[in-house]
């Protein structure tokens, strides 16, 4: 028997946990079917569903080490070790001795290996697009915010995991960014109006044109509320750099990591959509931004006066190199 003091405080009666089990289990099967991870390849392709994740953590983390992609996948390090060694054989995947630890090595893609996980991204874009864009913006919102229920819900937090959500954007959120970030400057640093009508004339292009396998918005939650955005779209005049925009956290919400956690966001998206180079335009006086850029490997590249949003100011371009 179960000693009563070892259940837990939520424990439900057996007929009705037995009926929670049930759709529970309705459900995961509805949707491995839905999403197809039933087939032999994924995305009809050679690989199976654990080579894609893994693909996904080698293309999108800094420097990717065998230890902590086991850890963060919940995978048999053993299982993963066979996974990497087939990698390898096929000419997707070389290591190099880490610059930090002369006893553990980086995982680096080769460009076969970049090749593949860029159609096997591509694919996966392409099947949520196909999904979402059948949805009205209730129902989109609806189910994504469905399913940063159960994340929440079922991941156990570690101690240190961060308050806030990442989302992607919805119908709304750009009237939301232009009033916050025009009110912003001009509460904090006495921007005029036609601060605001730049950020219009982003969001505007942004919406207008939006590519979405190689353009992004990310707003930042916390308790539901919005407190923060950033947006990567791509250059203009020069197809393989994409530029940052719009890096904006709520005074209220500052000091948690979320300018570190939206700039990285960016920068493991633009690797995966095969960008070369990150660029961004800023100004001299944000020095809480600068701080963010430089614990992200962006560098100065140029600085040059101008007159705009009412004030003197000092322009900067940072760039950040993705080779």
């Amino acid at each position: 028997m179960v000693d009563p003091s070892e259940m837990s405080p939520y424990a439900a009666p057996v007929s009705a946990l037995a009926d929670d089990v049930a759709v529970f289990r309705s459900f995961t099967r509805m949707y491995t079917r839905y999403l197809g991870t039933l087939n032999e390849g994924l995305f009809n392709t050679k690989y199976s569903l654990p080579e894609g994740r893994v693909l996904y953590e080698l293309a999108t983390r800094v420097a990717p080490q065998a230890n902590a992609i086991a850890q963060a996948l919940g995978m048999d390090p053993g299982y993963l070790s066979r996974l990497l060694r087939k990698f390898e054989r096929a000419g997707l995947l070389k290591r190099k001795a880490s610059a930090h630890d002369g006893r553990s090595a980086e995982l680096l893609l080769t460009s076969r290996g970049k090749s593949e996980f860029k159609n096997l991204n591509s694919l996966s874009e392409r099947q949520a697009g196909a999904i979402l864009k059948n949805l009205s913006p209730a129902d989109r919102a609806r189910l994504t915010g469905c399913m940063q229920a159960i994340d929440g819900i079922l991941v156990m937090p570690a101690p240190d995991r961060p308050t806030f959500v990442l989302r992607p954007h919805r119908v709304g959120d750009m009237g939301w960014i232009v009033h916050r970030e025009g009110l912003g400057y001009a509460e904090q640093f006495g921007w005029d109006g036609t601060f605001e009508a730049l950020v219009a004339r982003i969001v505007d292009d942004f919406v207008t044109k939006f590519d979405p396998v190689r353009e992004r918005c990310w707003i930042a939650e916390v308790d539901g509320q919005n407190v923060g955005h950033i947006f990567l779209v791509q250059h203009p005049d020069e197809p393989h750099t994409a530029k940052l925009r719009l890096l904006f956290v709520e005074p209220s919400a500052r000091g948690q990591g979320l300018g570190d956690a939206l700039v990285k966001e960016c920068i493991h998206f633009a690797r995966s959509a095969g960008y070369r180079k990150i660029t961004l335009w800023t100004q001299s006086m944000l020095t809480a931004a600068h701080r963010i850029y430089k614990r992200a490997s962006f560098r100065l590249v140029k600085e040059e006066p101008h007159h705009s949003f009412g004030k003197d100011l000092i322009g900067q371009v940072w760039d950040l190199d993705l080779k």
